[in-house]
């Protein structure tokens, strides 16, 4: 059925250190596994960030830790984002590197014409004498040479073979969506490849079609509705649950 975590009705704070206990991990291993000191973790999880030094690092500590405890990364960044006002304003690169100091470059200087043409002299010089010294050696025999014939002999009645590829039958799984109540998704393929992340509004709808596998995250599942290759699905969740679900294509029926 997938991991679910109340994450609407908790701060990012508790929801991390839900998770943590949930995989039975400690802040020391959280630490290790992360490289981040205990001492900020243990923040965190008291919404804490005055350790971090800064939204900035704050985000990235929150994506760290909650990858380590099974979390969705970037979902959880995204619900951190909301309940801190957004994401935080981006970097002009001229607030980081300031030419302050000017950069002496070495002066130009003209080409020595004397040396290049004392080794141009040279070069003829010496082409010259080893157009003298091959002689004959430059003609090509052709008398000797067949010409190979550029069409293979093919026996006559012999069948073609099909590649591989060619009769391998696509497995396609469509997943249509719908919101009750808006609600952030994500949604990838059996590669990886996102379909989808973002905020579903509600009332709105979307559909997704892959190869072999598409797996979901649903902020709160209770939001959504889901049908799967045309039939629904039903999804046990209650107000306010993260849900993460794979869904293959349709069973074939042998003949």
């Amino acid at each position: 059925m997938g991991e679910a975590f109340v994450v609407q009705e908790q701060s990012i704070g508790a929801m991390l250190a839900a998770a943590r206990q949930a995989a039975g991990l400690t802040v020391e291993q959280v630490s290790a596994a992360t490289r981040i000191r205990e001492a900020i973790i243990h923040g965190l999880e008291q919404d804490d960030g005055s350790q971090c030094g800064g939204d900035f690092y704050s985000r990235g500590h929150v994506k760290a830790v909650a990858k380590a405890v099974g979390l969705d990364p970037e979902a959880t960044v995204h619900l951190y984002d909301q309940q801190h006002g957004g994401a935080p304003r981006p970097v002009a690169a001229s607030a980081v590197f300031q030419a302050d100091k000017k950069i002496n470059l070495p002066e130009r200087r003209g080409p020595n014409w004397t040396m290049a043409l004392g080794v141009a002299l040279a070069i003829v010089v010496v082409f010259g004498m080893m157009r003298v010294l091959g002689g004959a050696s430059d003609q090509v025999r052709t008398a000797d040479v067949q010409v190979a014939s550029a069409r293979p002999k093919v026996p006559p009645n012999m069948p073609v073979e099909q590649p591989a590829a060619a009769k391998a039958v696509k497995r396609t799984v469509t997943v249509e969506i719908k919101a009750k109540r808006s609600s952030y998704v994500q949604a990838h393929d059996a590669m990886g490849r996102k379909l989808f992340a973002g905020t579903l509004k509600a009332g709105k709808s979307d559909t997704w079609s892959a190869e072999d596998k598409v797996s979901v995250l649903l902020a709160d599942a209770s939001a959504v509705t889901l049908q799967v290759n045309g039939k629904k699905v039903k999804l046990d969740a209650g107000r306010g649950e993260m849900l993460r679900r794979s869904f293959g294509p349709p069973k074939t029926t042998a003949r």
